[in-house]
């Protein structure tokens, strides 16, 4: 177990995962029945000063009460003292695992575009945040140039002004007013050239809440180059 400033440091989310650890290592038939204790005892997380021993032990009750809440242990029938590590608990077993399910938690999958899904959701979990927003915005940009009819020279914000140019762009709604039209096409162009283009080039530092917002925004113009494809499609 870390030290006392660095428990207390810890939100109950990132406890939780030192805590799953914790109940896992033990024997194979322990995690089948377990106590709060199990995590509070002095033989469980070793010696602390007297003066921040039961703020620690309030903080490690804080990661076990989420992960009830998560659903990683749940109380044993007829007991709500005694719990076990449930199927999902076992599944994760660490923080690693556990700090991907956070994430997945934070990225809304079934909001995602399917193909935005495949090419970044792997990428995401693992933390690689970079990779998962370029896998993203490349899908994008595949996707309104096969729409398009476009040449593999086309790329990048020069493909998505041609794709949306608000006059003979191929994925153009021409019965919108012109301003609407003009407000696509650089949306789409500004979010390839910002979020596309830099992570191709160089190493990008994002945070989580970045990384999410950014992969929405891929998915949701994926969709509209999609609605705009199938238009085509109906009329020709």
């Amino acid at each position: 177990m870390p030290d006392a400033s660095s428990v207390l440091a810890l939100d109950p989310e990132e406890l939780a995962g030192l805590i799953l650890e914790l109940l896992t290592s033990t024997g194979p038939n322990e995690p089948s029945r377990l106590h709060p204790s199990s995590i509070t005892s002095s033989e469980s997380i070793g010696s602390y000063p007297k003066n921040q021993e039961e703020a620690v032990r309030f903080a490690l009750m804080e990661g076990w009460q989420w992960l009830v809440q998560e659903g990683f242990i749940a109380p044993k029938l007829g007991s709500n003292e005694w719990h076990f590590i449930t199927r999902r608990g076992k599944k994760i077993k660490n923080r690693e695992g556990l700090a991907g399910y956070r994430n997945a938690v934070i990225l809304p999958r079934r909001l995602l575009h399917p193909a935005i899904e495949q090419a970044c959701w792997s990428a995401f979990l693992r933390g690689d945040y970079d990779t998962a927003v370029f896998q993203a915005f490349k899908e994008l940009e595949v996707a309104i140039r096969e729409a398009g009819k476009f040449n593999a020279e086309d790329h990048g914000v020069n493909l998505a002004r041609k794709a949306f140019h608000d006059s003979n762009g191929p994925l153009t709604d021409q019965s919108v007013p012109v301003a609407e039209r003009q407000a696509l096409l650089s949306l789409v162009a500004g979010a390839i050239g910002s979020y596309k283009n830099p992570h191709s080039h160089r190493k990008v530092k994002l945070n989580v809440e970045e990384a999410v917002e950014m992969i929405v925004l891929s998915s949701h113009l994926l969709k509209i180059v999609d609605a705009r494809a199938n238009r085509q499609t109906s009329t020709q």
